[in-house]
């Protein structure tokens, strides 16, 4: 079908998207996205929001598409959802320019949950840049919009906690001092984070932190201590996470299982096989998994359960 057919069709607000036509908008360029973005311009906030939704969903399934330079163009769209959107549809993109635009959208998008979107977004080049992945400079520019961030006057508590999140892959010293001052928050949702920022550091200097959280009455400090204690990968953590496999919250089941698997070691492998024969179909799936994973890691040439 030719562009211009295709996009008075999308452009016929009466009717629904054709899921099984978008791949007409794959790897749009140059006057053709330009085509594209004059019509969707033209249309409500609704209809554009169906098709981000559209295009993020079919992006998922068929991976040889790409649709990055319409999901780039629309993070200028006038409405907050569209542009939350867009970044959630290039969350695999590691093209530096998306880099600039999320460290602008972080500082001065109006809008209290597009910035949290985008300091969410701007942890994965965190990673890279912490695996030296980025181009040069390009790690410094994110720590430093994170930081600034974290530490500017007046910003939102959701924009501040998933900056600390995204900030805790750098291994610097300013980095572990923010991830102590959000610990020691008054706001459980900023410990939240701050214990999933621990995690993300990778950093065995947290695991004591870490193993006392594994008690907590709160089920998501628990939750959260799980998983850091998983990234982090030391075996000390085992025995504590092997008490939460009966824990009254399912997530937190899960979680320690999912964690016990990534540490591994023999006290790891004994308790998931054990956790083989439980009874609880989610806890034994869980363990299967969780061993087959294991098995991988140690040797990719094993058969799985």
């Amino acid at each position: 079908m030719a562009l211009d057919e295709y996009l008075s069709e999308l452009g016929d607000e009466n009717r629904p998207i054709a899921p099984n036509k978008l791949d007409n908008l794959s790897s749009l360029s140059g006057e053709g996205l330009e085509r594209f973005l004059h019509v969707y311009n033209s249309m409500n906030t609704e209809r554009r929001r169906q098709i981000i939704e559209s295009l993020v969903e079919l992006a998922e399934l068929r991976v040889e598409l790409d649709f990055d330079g319409i999901l780039l163009g629309c993070l200028d769209d006038v409405d907050p959802a569209v542009r939350i959107g867009a970044i959630e549809g290039l969350l695999e993109c590691e093209r530096r320019p998306f880099i600039d635009r999320l460290i602008g959208m972080l500082e001065r998008d109006s809008q209290e949950s597009v910035r949290a979107a985008a300091a969410q977004a701007l942890g994965r080049f965190a990673f890279l840049a912490e695996l030296g992945k980025l181009g040069q400079g390009y790690g410094e520019k994110v720590e430093r919009a994170l930081s600034a961030a974290i530490a500017k006057p007046g910003e939102s508590l959701e924009v501040r906690r998933r900056s600390v999140e995204s900030i805790a892959c750098f291994s610097l010293p300013g980095v572990t001092r923010i991830i102590r001052e959000a610990y020691r928050s008054d706001d459980r949702h900023m410990r939240a984070s701050a214990i999933y920022a621990m995690g993300r550091n990778c950093d065995p200097v947290w695991l004591e932190i870490l193993i006392e959280e594994l008690s907590s009455q709160d089920a998501e400090m628990r939750y959260e201590a799980a998983g850091a204690c998983g990234q982090i990968g030391e075996e000390e953590a085992v025995p504590h996470l092997v008490k939460l496999i009966n824990d009254d919250d399912a997530q937190v089941r899960l979680a320690a299982i999912a964690a016990i698997g990534e540490i591994g070691g023999d006290e790891a492998e004994a308790a998931l096989k054990e956790c083989l024969h439980n009874p609880d179909k989610a806890i034994s799936g869980a363990a299967g998994d969780s061993l087959n994973e294991m098995y991988l890691l140690r040797d990719p040439l094993k058969f799985t359960l």
